[in-house]
């Protein structure tokens, strides 16, 4: 059995399992007495491949993710052994999962969680996401955003861009204006790696309306890359928390 998955995650080769041909997303399995539905299948491809000693580990990795509490916690190791970028992800105030890179392309990254949705990040800011109860749509003039060039960002910047989202399945759509501010600068400590960062706080509001929250992130001092943020998915509503455990291959 053998499955040619490149991994910087833009392989999209098939996966057989005797009879069935698995597409690029999702499908269900049972393993070693685990019940596996709705997996993503980069990370089954790294189940069904557990040969090695390492591997061996990335099957253990898989498992956890699948069968493991509800907050999801992952090793060191297990992080630096698994060939794919990954972040843990807590989504509305729901228990952290682990997430790997599906694929990256012009500039967007598209990680994909075990129940099928897809969150799509740009510099580290969610711009889209697909299958959740709710979704972020589209997200206009990214080549404006101060996160673009990270280092950079200077107290007061600002940034206006149309925002399109879903609330209780109908589609909202806003101006949306934020103004950002430097807070006080952080180590953090990710998969065994202390990582200074500045923080940035971004000040959102909506025009139209009188709503306004705050997104949160820390930003390496050396790469410029969003190493952790709290942003929200809608108007003032539904926060997403993201950490990268091991970032995607530029």
């Amino acid at each position: 059995m053998s499955a040619a998955l490149q991994p910087d995650g833009t392989g999209r080769a098939p996966l057989n399992i005797t009879t069935r041909l698995c597409g690029y997303f999702y499908f269900g399995m049972t393993y070693q007495g685990h019940t596996v539905r709705q997996l993503p299948l980069l990370l089954a491809c790294l189940l069904l491949q557990a040969c090695t000693q390492t591997q061996k580990g990335l099957e253990q990795t898989l498992l956890l993710a699948v069968n493991g509490p509800d907050d999801v916690t992952v090793t060191d190791q297990q992080v630096n052994n698994l060939p794919y970028a990954s972040l843990y992800a807590r989504l509305n105030d729901g228990p952290r999962i682990f997430v790997v890179l599906g694929y990256s392309e012009q500039g967007q990254q598209k990680w994909l969680t075990q129940d099928q949705a897809m969150l799509v990040t740009q510099h580290g800011r969610l711009v889209k996401t697909l299958g959740l109860p709710d979704n972020l749509l589209s997200v206009s003039n990214l080549q404006q955003d101060p996160l673009a060039d990270s280092l950079h960002i200077s107290n007061g910047a600002g940034w206006t861009r149309i925002v399109q989202w879903t609330e209780q399945g109908k589609v909202r759509g806003a101006t949306v204006r934020s103004t950002f501010q430097r807070g006080t600068d952080e180590v953090l400590t990710v998969a065994g790696n202390r990582i200074p960062c500045r923080v940035w706080h971004e000040q959102v509001s909506i025009d139209s309306s009188n709503r306004e929250w705050e997104n949160t992130f820390w930003i390496d001092n050396s790469s410029g890359d969003v190493v952790q943020a709290h942003q929200m998915l809608e108007a003032d509503a539904f926060p997403v928390d993201i950490t990268i455990l091991k970032p995607a291959k530029s």
